[in-house]
């Protein structure tokens, strides 16, 4: 079992669903340059992920630019050519993407009533 993570970043790119296959398995790869507490701008970090199936439709309400918190899977696979060297691939599958600015969005707390029979008395020597 992989170990989720998560990036924030704006979207660069959004690719179409992509079909491989007979048996109709679709995938759709989308890359984000990476924003957020750590990364300096002059030096930018692009990271392709990728969308498998029925969460290929999770970019259809995102455009380029938009800033996004991606939650993601991390995994790899070997491949073995005959007559090649042993090849090493490794996926970014996203399972969720969210809006960033909904994350940092806070609705403040209206003032809770007082408890009841916890009326406030005028008279209190403090």
């Amino acid at each position: 079992m992989s170990k989720s993570f998560d990036a924030q970043g704006v979207i660069h790119s959004i690719d179409d669903t992509k079909e491989y296959g007979q048996n109709g398995f679709t995938k759709r790869e989308f890359v984000i340059q990476l924003s957020g507490e750590g990364e300096n701008p002059a030096y930018p970090n692009h990271v392709a992920f990728e969308l498998i199936k029925d969460k290929c439709s999770i970019m259809d309400q995102y455009q380029v630019g938009d800033e996004v918190i991606v939650h993601f899977n991390l995994s790899g696979r070997l491949w073995n050519a005959p007559g090649k060297p042993e090849k090493c691939f490794t996926s970014l599958q996203a399972w969720r993407v969210e809006n960033a600015g909904a994350q940092q969005q806070t609705t403040p707390m209206p003032d809770a009533p007082p408890f009841p029979g916890q009326g406030f008395d005028d008279d209190v020597p403090f």
